[in-house]
């Protein structure tokens, strides 16, 4: 079809979603609920093989709050399934294997229940905050899931909060800081902002954004970096130089929604982010991996993840700014997600593109669940 020919993207972003959405209904939550949870104690699954049979690796407690996420807006896809059921066994189950005495949570068990590794990590312990959020919800049990998301909220405030303002990734406190795990927290308290009744969630908005602001985005180029040292600068050697346009992307989405909070530069801010995904991280229609701080490629390889991030982000840029482009971008985005769906078991996905255009056969990754059932609920709410 001739570029002219093509539908306006506003209409191809429709017909996306009704797509995606079928996949998800029709594919994706049957096979997720009924091989990717443990029969017996209703634990999450890590992984799936292609041929749709569960794998027995190690389960990551992120791994747990991100399916309960992914379950709970189930319902408003018009998925009949036991969603109550689900988001009760896995909660007891997360609850049960990693809550430590001290009210954080550990970060490995065996697929026996037995813990592997008893640490806490922030990256955990802000999708167990998310978690909470997703399951208050569906459960309509915001009051009592509040409660937990406070409590936890105070042990992440005493365990890894620097007297910078930052927050420790390990609650031993060594090293310097990753942008990554912070993002996942801003993630959190903007959900619990959203529904919860105590004000301190934006309160954590706001710092978090300026943090963001103010030790993450580079203020000449506008890039996000990911590793930096105990002074703030950019950890040093490759680490301190990665730039991975899937989270330019998804700190782009997080911002513009915390510019409801704390006005500012964050629009601006975001939509440099955007324009950095955009430019230097998109090639042959999907987000690349990573680059170096010079916007040079680093890992030409695509993960589905980001592909989702770039959706969310051009979605709501779309509709603040009201610009046709941002639309283009995010049906661009919306048609990579295809590929990566055409598995052999239907409700599966392919985790790695190569930039030849070539899906690798490998195992789908419990987590990328989240990721998808995230954007395609933005699709349903922008398209």
């Amino acid at each position: 079809m001739r570029t002219h020919d093509r539908p306006a993207p506003l209409a191809r972003l429709t017909a996306l979603r009704t797509q995606l959405v079928g996949w998800l209904v029709k594919s994706a939550y049957p096979v997720w609920s009924d091989k990717g949870i443990d029969a017996e104690t209703g634990g999450f699954i890590e992984t799936l093989a292609q041929n749709g049979e569960a794998l027995p690796h190690p389960r990551r407690a992120r791994v747990h709050p991100r399916q309960i996420y992914a379950f709970a807006q189930a319902p408003t896809f018009g998925w009949n399934g036991d969603v109550r059921r689900i988001l009760l066994r896995g909660g007891d189950y997360f609850s049960t294997h990693y809550l430590r005495p001290d009210g954080l949570f550990r970060t490995l068990v065996g697929i026996d229940g037995a813990p592997l590794d008893e640490r806490a990590v922030l990256y955990d312990q802000a999708f167990a905050l998310l978690g909470f959020a997703a399951a208050a919800v569906a459960l309509e049990a915001v009051p009592a899931f509040e409660r937990r998301a406070l409590d936890l909220r105070q042990a992440i405030e005493s365990r890894f909060k620097s007297a910078s303002g930052a927050f420790y990734s390990v609650e031993s406190r060594d090293g310097g800081f990753e942008s990554n795990p912070h993002m996942h927290l801003l993630e959190a308290c903007l959900a619990w902002a959203e529904i919860g009744a105590d004000t301190g969630w934006s309160d954590w908005v706001r710092a978090l954004a300026e943090l963001a602001m103010r030790r993450f985005i580079h203020p000449k180029t506008g890039a996000l970096g990911e590793f930096f040292a105990p002074d703030w600068q950019p950890a040093p050697a490759l680490p301190g130089r990665i730039v991975e346009p899937g989270h330019q992307f998804e700190w782009a989405w997080l911002l513009l929604r915390a510019a409801h909070h704390q006005p500012g530069g964050l629009r601006d801010a975001a939509v440099r982010l955007i324009a950095i995904g955009e430019s230097s991280g998109v090639y042959n229609q999907v987000a690349i991996n990573t680059l170096l701080d010079d916007f040079s490629i680093h890992d030409p390889n695509a993960r589905f993840w980001p592909q989702t991030e770039r959706l969310k982000a051009t979605l709501l840029a779309a509709r603040i700014t009201g610009e046709e482009r941002y639309l283009e971008m995010a049906a661009s985005a919306a048609a990579s997600f295809l590929p990566y769906l055409n598995t052999p078991v239907p409700g599966l996905w392919f985790d790695v593109q190569l930039p030849t255009g070539e899906l690798v056969d490998s195992p789908a990754p419990a987590s990328t669940f989240y990721h998808l059932v995230g954007a395609i609920v933005a699709l349903s709410t922008s398209a």
